[in-house]
């Protein structure tokens, strides 16, 4: 018996030790909160404490909202329209970081006294500093993104048009047209075309020439482009291998790149045109435009004898295959982070 009530007053002394731990300031400030604005501020607490929070509005007038919080957003009180507030305790299960946030969204500032206190569950707490500090931390992250790369490039030279065209004399007697048009179109991916107009035989002759005097030069095995000659050689480099002819026949020539102008060039009305000339033959090279309908007028200004036109075009067209390439992005970014120093 003597044991037990010696065991009952030994636990009797260890609780009243315990509840005897007297309560510990952490802050006791008085705070403007400017209109629409807030006041936030932070304290560290040891597990097993007790939080002790007083509040009241100097003015008697109430604040919008009053929030304590768990970093990093665990909500443990909030109150509207606080005008005074006692001893509101909250028991603290682990060490952490509380925020305290003032909100005030009327016009007038509001002045508060705050009072915050906490009651340590042991001696072995009671130091402990409520201090927060602040470090920047940096979070690194892998952001996946899609990468399109270039698998091959292919280069050729494309026939567009090869051929002999009649343009009747402007003799009306018989009814016939001075004038002629013709067509074709730049092929998606060309970079550059040339071409040709060569008037009569003489014209002919001269292009059959150049043409065959080409594959005779080692000029044509010094390209690996699929479809390389004269033409190619004239669109891709502006080599002109075509000789000047002489004869009596010329022929009135008009490069146009739309249907509008080319509807008023075959009616006979005023119309706009890029690249035209008068010539016997003629050779070029082209970087504009680079894609649709082309419109090729041919007029023979020659009142008796229609003339025959030799025409070629040729366009360098570059295709490209492409592929996806998956590829993970590195993004740092900078935080602040607060922390205890316990």
């Amino acid at each position: 018996m003597k044991r037990y009530l010696i065991l009952l007053s030994a636990i009797g002394c260890w609780s009243f030790t315990v509840s005897a731990l007297s309560p510990v300031d952490v802050a006791e400030n008085t705070l403007k909160v400017n209109g629409n604005s807030e006041e936030v501020f932070y304290y560290g607490f040891a597990a097993g404490d007790e939080l002790v929070f007083s509040f009241k509005e100097l003015h008697g007038w109430s604040l919008k909202e009053l929030e304590i919080s768990e970093l990093p957003s665990s909500v443990k009180f909030m109150d509207y329209k606080v005008r005074k507030l006692e001893n509101k305790k909250l028991y603290i299960p682990r060490t952490g970081i509380y925020k305290f946030r003032l909100v005030n969204p009327e016009k007038t500032a509001r002045y508060c006294k705050i009072s915050i206190q906490r009651i340590p569950a042991s001696t072995s707490t009671q130091d402990f500093s409520s201090s927060v500090f602040w470090r920047t931390v940096q979070d690194t992250t892998y952001i996946p993104t899609q990468e399109k790369y270039l698998m091959r490039r292919d280069t050729v030279a494309q026939n567009l048009m090869e051929r002999v065209t009649k343009v009747s004399s402007s003799n009306i007697i018989f009814g016939k047209s001075k004038t002629d048009l013709i067509d074709f179109t730049l092929p998606k991916g060309t970079v550059s075309w040339s071409y040709y107009i060569g008037v009569g035989t003489e014209g002919q002759k001269a292009f059959v020439k150049a043409k065959r005097g080409f594959i005779n030069t080692a000029a044509t095995f010094a390209s690996h482009i699929p479809g390389y000659g004269t033409m190619a050689a004239l669109a891709l480099y502006g080599i002109n291998a075509f000789s000047l002819i002489q004869g009596e026949d010329n022929v009135k020539f008009w490069f146009i790149d739309d249907e509008i102008n080319a509807s008023l060039y075959k009616i006979g009305k005023k119309f706009k045109s890029f690249k035209q000339g008068d010539v016997l033959n003629d050779a070029s090279q082209l970087k504009q435009p680079l894609m649709g309908k082309i419109y090729l007028g041919l007029l023979n200004d020659n009142i008796i004898e229609s003339i025959n036109v030799t025409i070629s075009v040729t366009a360098i067209v570059v295709t490209e295959q492409n592929s996806i390439k998956n590829n993970k992005v590195m993004k740092i970014t900078s935080r602040e982070e607060a922390y205890l120093e316990n």
